[in-house]
């Protein structure tokens, strides 16, 4: 029987860093995962990309590759590495290949999150405190709320228009969770893109920041692409 997968590589999304696994980091490490989160720059899809391919170098062995919102889209692209052995979408964009993330996304109507994104004269993007407290993170304490606040990046406005060259959720094994409650990515878009993909799907009843609401059932999740992603090649 094949062995477990115990590389977890975490990419985190847009207006965040890796502290928005920190619910799930300390789950996966109890179940004896190696667990890493990536510090993207939210400059680029190609420097996402980069960034994640040099976390998944430094692995020794097969990888779980995760991806939260924005972070879809890059282990989309990202994906495709020899390394690694199955992809898990966390409420999370999963775009074809041609596609952006706001292509993906469009269709299915503007959310009210998306309204209170800000873009400076630089090209930068940054949630406004209404839309981080009552829009992406509403399904948490309010000392969560203001924690996801305080450490929220800008993020490149025009990288959500660069088109992917890769779909990796094409070749590799897929897992998916849909948040029902979602106000920063369509649910719509969510489950439609799980059955494009053909993942194995999980639905929680979570705002955007499911790995925060629901850490445990997302680490479940992402236990179960560990266990079986080597019996799906």
């Amino acid at each position: 029987m094949p062995s477990v997968v115990k590389n977890i590589v975490l990419v985190h999304g847009a207006f965040a860093d890796g502290s928005s696994w920190s619910k799930v980091i300390p789950l996966l490490q109890e179940l004896g995962y190696t667990a890493v989160a990536v510090q993207n720059p939210m400059t680029s899809l190609t420097d996402e990309v980069a960034f994640t391919k040099r976390i998944i170098a430094l692995q020794d062995g097969p990888v779980i590759l995760v991806g939260h919102s924005w972070g879809g889209a890059v282990i989309t692209q990202a994906g495709d590495d020899s390394k690694v052995a199955a992809l898990v979408y966390v409420t999370a964009y999963s775009p074809e290949v041609g596609q952006s993330a706001n292509d993906a996304s469009s269709p299915f109507g503007w959310t009210e999150g998306q309204k209170r994104i800000s873009v400076d004269g630089e090209k930068f993007a940054t949630l406004t405190a209404e839309g981080m407290l009552e829009y992406i993170a509403v399904g948490l304490p309010m000392k969560e709320r203001e924690l996801a606040l305080a450490v929220q990046g800008q993020s490149y406005g025009p990288m959500f228009d660069e088109k992917l060259t890769v779909a990796a959720w094409k070749t590799k094994p897929t897992w998916a969770v849909i948040s029902t409650k979602d106000q920063m990515l369509p649910p719509a878009m969510q489950e439609s893109a799980a059955k494009k993909m053909s993942a194995i799907t999980t639905i929680l009843s979570t705002c955007h920041m499911s790995i925060l609401e629901e850490p445990a059932k997302v680490t479940a999740v992402i236990d179960d692409a560990a266990k079986n992603a080597l019996n799906n090649q």
